[in-house]
């Protein structure tokens, strides 16, 4: 009976191995101890191993015809024992190691620098790098633009990825196409996907950009090309957070994955690095988080941010207090956007007392890349009541408010949202004073946003440069761009100036325009790109 036990423990070891790759094949759990994932596929297989072996006992004494004198050995009780013990003990662990005794090290996760001004850390805001479609409105116009490529819709689709990024100066966001189904997959694999999309997050205008090679490494693809598998074979310790697909200056697409370390299982999450993965050729390259290049715009995320953040708040003053006396204890609100700044892309959320609803102390705002944070001590509206007195101007309309963007406007704080209607699109722009939501001022989006600003301005009695400036130009280049169902000329003139004017300041006259033609336009000289009032 002893050399058949050893035979069929044999067989269970390799039964259970072969089930361990397969599980690891297809959930792909880090190979590390600070990790749930990990911790469930040891003790799964850990137990598979011990149902089979008591398995192979239990037929060997059927086998000798008296399976009623079954009695397991004291060893095979210990080794069953050992998964509830191993749960009992990471609970202890987590236990110990939450803020019940280390509130201060949860505190401490991130650092906040206070006492700053806003107005001097902020620029003045260039409406020519307002990111004011979000992202639903993106996604829109990138569906669109996929819907033109005749060649390519009935193949791919388009990711909701759609990563904020500053491409050169530009504000965009980025999103791969990926493959539309197994069979896609099967049919495309052998060139990959060949491009992705860009949206400029302030004009509007998209474009697919085509590769000359194909993606291969995408969430999308199957087997040993299916990301998420490519980055763990690649590495099998790490644990990874959520990708953010990039381009770097030249335009290559990139899939920057931070890396994530814990204390005990799955607590107080820090980002330990970045694996930056090419996914045409499927080589990467890890740097820790002080080396990641400049061009990466997303290194932590905004969750992990929010999380930090709150965890400030709550245990500052300990973790008794953060239950009971509450003293100081305060709480991002739950929404947050993106700031665009010296090639930078910050978040920002505001920051309230946990015993209020409607208002602010100030405002966070956190490098995405180097996790550098400021608080701002500018007591005002929180961002949701804003919203709700932005919708409150035009209620009758039901218009929608998107959460809003935070500008430094003629030196103070200013909410800037968008209002839309129920099919998405943009209808009224409406600024907000922070220090009084109740100083809202609404406009037609067809006027544009620079009218918005002047209106409010002028609402507020400040002026701002309102005299139309008279130029002459010739024309060098034209481009055609459509912004929330509304049509837009691009036009750059022989001295390299550029003018942006809607459709709707003359559709009689515009579209009959051509490169070489002198046309007389009239706008406000504020911005680099003039938005033309009037023509003649």
């Amino acid at each position: 009976m002893k050399k058949k036990m050893n035979k069929r423990n044999i067989i269970n070891i390799l039964i259970t191995l072969v089930v361990a790759f397969l599980y690891f094949y297809v959930f792909l759990p880090p190979l590390n101890i600070h990790s749930f994932e990990f911790w469930t596929f040891f003790l799964l297989m850990y137990a598979l191993y011990l149902v089979l072996n008591l398995i192979s006992f239990v037929g060997l004494a059927t086998l000798k015809g008296n399976p009623s004198s079954i009695k397991l050995s004291k060893t095979f009780k210990i080794m069953f024992g050992i998964i509830p013990g191993a749960i009992v003990l990471m609970l202890v662990v987590n236990f110990i190691l939450s803020p019940v005794f280390s509130s201060k090290s949860y505190a401490h996760r991130i650092e906040i620098v206070e006492g700053k001004k806003f107005e001097e850390d902020v620029k003045e805001v260039d409406f020519n790098k307002v990111p004011l479609l979000d992202k639903n409105s993106t996604s829109k116009i990138g569906d669109r633009v996929m819907g033109e490529m005749t060649d390519l819709v009935s193949q791919f689709t388009v990711s909701n990825m759609y990563t904020q990024i500053n491409y050169n100066d530009k504000i965009v966001r980025v999103t791969p196409l990926e493959y539309d189904g197994i069979v896609k997959y099967f049919t495309n694999r052998k060139n990959g996907i060949t491009g992705y999309i860009v949206v400029d997050s302030v004009s509007g205008k998209a474009e697919l950009v085509r590769l000359d090679k194909g993606m291969k490494y995408v969430p999308s693809a199957m087997f040993n090309e299916n990301l998420k598998r490519k980055l763990r074979f690649s590495y099998p310790t790490e644990i990874f957070g959520e990708e953010n697909f990039e381009l770097d200056n030249e335009g290559n697409p990139y899939w920057i994955v931070p890396t994530l370390k814990y204390s005990g299982l799955g607590l107080k999450e820090e980002v330990s690095g970045v694996v930056i993965l090419d996914p045409i050729t499927g080589k990467s390259k890890k740097y820790d988080v002080d080396e990641v290049p400049s061009w990466v715009d997303h290194v932590y995320s905004a969750n992990l941010i929010m999380e930090q953040v709150n965890d400030w708040g709550l245990y500052n003053g300990g973790f008794i207090n953060s239950i009971f006396g509450q003293k100081n204890v305060v709480a991002t609100t739950e929404g947050y956007n993106y700031l665009i700044q010296d090639d930078d892309v910050y978040l920002y959320t505001g920051i309230t007392s946990v015993a209020s609803d409607e208002s602010n102390l100030g405002f966070i705002l956190t490098n995405m890349r180097t996790k550098e944070t400021s608080y701002y001590l500018i007591p005002g509206a929180e961002e949701y009541s804003a919203m709700a007195s932005a919708e409150g101007q035009v209620q009758q309309m039901k218009y929608i408010s998107t959460f809003p963007l935070l500008i430094n406007l003629n030196g103070k704080a200013t909410y800037l949202v968008s209002l839309k209607d129920n099919a998405g699109l943009v209808k009224m722009y409406a600024f907000v004073d922070v220090q009084n939501y109740q100083k809202v001022v609404v406009t037609d989006a067809n006027d544009g946003i620079l009218k918005a600003r002047d209106n409010y301005l002028k609402n507020s009695g400040i002026s701002y440069n309102n005299e139309l400036v008279t130029e002459t130009i010739k024309i060098k280049n034209i481009y055609q761009a459509f912004i929330d169902g509304n049509s837009y000329y691009y036009i750059e003139s022989v001295d390299n100036k550029k003018y942006r004017i809607s459709i709707k300041v003359d559709e009689y006259k515009l579209p009959f325009i051509k490169v070489g033609n002198d046309l007389t336009v009239k706008y406000y000289d504020t911005l680099e790109i003039k938005e033309v009032e009037k023509i003649e």
